[in-house]
């Protein structure tokens, strides 16, 4: 006997309770229509209607995955980020909607979106902090650095396929230490999980999100120290940075980049209500002109 897809929905949405997952129907919903390309009205219209078997197949394989608590946008291969879509590689971190708060701290500190400014991604994983950006700020260029050569790739093909590669470049290195350039906007996410705590990672993060993007050293904090070394020179007059911190990370964050001679601008909230991303602007109260960025408000 055939199977169905409304019998198949239900055997999805026990397999994925079983896991551990939360909202175990929702989430069958999703792998379901993802791995047979329907759309909620033919998920959920046609519960009658009979599968094949390779159908069928396809979608016990992605529920066998699940089973071993991958998550599914690494069983899709893609995940949404500022209403756009990312194709994610073993190299990138697998993007998380609280780090859009960074993106959003950005646009509101920019008062002209035309104008040409020099963007900065350091840690680019996916690219989806700084294509995210490009594809608000229309006259910007950008580049993003990656110490892993699959993530750089993973991120121009994620440009190219937003139509944004002609304004975004990406290349291998270590923090800012190969680039002698200057910047408008710098931003970053960098690893900050603290040694101790990377045992404790749910099995969908130690096992599927890269060791790389993760570790922040002993005490979480290693990727901001490399960080400051270089933002000074790098910041032209009155530029913004920012950057994505941990739980209880941000006064610790800001301190370093007070240390740097880096004034701080805000420290913004997720949706949580989580400290979650620390702004800095490089000589703010010095700069008298700087084309596309003027001082704001704190």
């Amino acid at each position: 006997m055939r199977e169905t897809l409304g019998s198949l929905l239900g055997e999805a949405a026990s397999m994925v309770s079983r896991a551990g997952f939360a909202e175990p129907r929702r989430l069958a919903r999703r792998l379901v229509a993802s791995v047979l390309d329907l759309t909620p009205t033919e998920l959920l219209g046609y519960p009658e209607q009979a599968l094949d078997e390779r159908q069928t197949c396809r979608v016990r394989l992605a529920l066998n995955r699940m089973a071993e608590r991958e998550p599914l946008s690494r069983i899709l291969g893609r995940r949404e980020f500022w209403s756009m879509e990312f194709g994610l590689s073993p190299d990138t971190l697998d993007p998380r909607p609280e780090t859009e708060t960074l993106v959003e701290a950005v646009l509101r500190r920019v008062p002209d979106r035309r104008a040409p400014l020099r963007l900065l991604d350091l840690g680019t994983g996916t690219g989806c902090i700084l294509l995210a950006l490009l594809s608000e700020l229309l006259a910007a260029t950008g580049f993003g650095v990656d110490i892993a050569a699959g993530a750089t790739m993973t991120a121009r093909r994620n440009a190219a396929a937003l139509g944004l590669v002609e304004r975004a470049h990406f290349l291998v290195g270590d923090w800012g230490a190969a680039l002698s350039a200057k910047f408008d906007i710098i931003v970053s996410n960098p690893p900050y999980i603290a040694g101790a705590g990377l045992a404790d990672l749910p099995r969908e993060v130690a096992l599927y999100d890269p060791c790389l993007a993760l570790d922040g050293g002993a005490d979480g904090l290693g990727a901001y120290r490399s960080l400051v070394v270089d933002l000074p020179r790098m910041l032209e007059p009155g530029a913004v940075f920012a950057c994505e911190v941990g739980l209880g990370q941000a006064s610790a964050v800001v301190a370093m980049l007070q240390a740097s001679g880096l004034p701080i601008e805000g420290c913004e909230r997720d949706l949580a209500g989580t400290a979650r991303c620390i702004v800095a602007r490089a000589d703010a109260r010095a700069a008298q002109k700087v084309v596309g960025m003027r001082r704001l408000p704190v």
